[in-house]
């Protein structure tokens, strides 16, 4: 049979034995190493260099993930400092962290994540204030249809005087009222 370079899809799985044991590799992997005609050795060196970085992914992301846990006095240290200054310049950054016993980095996160609470609740603070004008805009814009509709009917005479009432200030409307 002739190798012309085109790879047979048979959905069959192949890995590398190594003392009986035979480790799986990755199809896309492995059909990249076909396409190029590597060896053998190069396919086991290949399996090698994607389970490294299999394993230095998964050790950044563990190490990555601890969470910072503050005491209430390296807390209250920090918000003094954020009242006064809502940014530090790395000189602040360096000496808070010294202070706190935290690195500076640590110092520049918890600046961040204040600053995106911050303006989060600024945020929320803003949606309600424009939340209520417009339900005070809309209770208006109410009062002022009822009262054209006042207004037309007794234009149009639909609307006897005596009952006919001013929606704003509840007088009788007359002429010139």
């Amino acid at each position: 049979m002739e190798d012309d370079g085109t790879i047979c899809n048979t959905r069959l799985s192949l890995g590398l034995g190594i003392g009986g044991y035979v480790m799986p590799l990755k199809e896309e992997k492995f059909e990249e190493a076909i396409v190029h005609n590597h060896d053998q050795r190069d396919l086991i060196s290949l399996k090698t260099r994607i389970d490294e970085e299999e394993d230095e992914k998964s050790d950044h992301r563990n190490s990555c993930r601890k969470k910072l846990r503050l005491t209430q006095e390296q807390s209250a240290m920090l918000e003094d400092s954020f009242k006064l200054h809502s940014s530090l310049n790395p000189l602040q950054k360096q000496e808070l962290a010294h202070r706190l016993n935290l690195k500076p980095r640590q110092i520049e996160v918890w600046f961040q994540n204040r600053r995106a609470r911050k303006k989060l609740k600024q945020t929320e603070v803003d949606c309600e204030l424009l939340r209520k004008c417009c339900e005070n805009l809309r209770n208006e814009n109410r009062r002022l249809k009822k009262e054209v509709e006042e207004l037309r009917a007794l234009k149009n005479g639909t609307v006897q005087l005596s009952r006919a009432l001013c929606s704003s200030c509840e007088k009788p409307l007359i002429k010139g009222h």
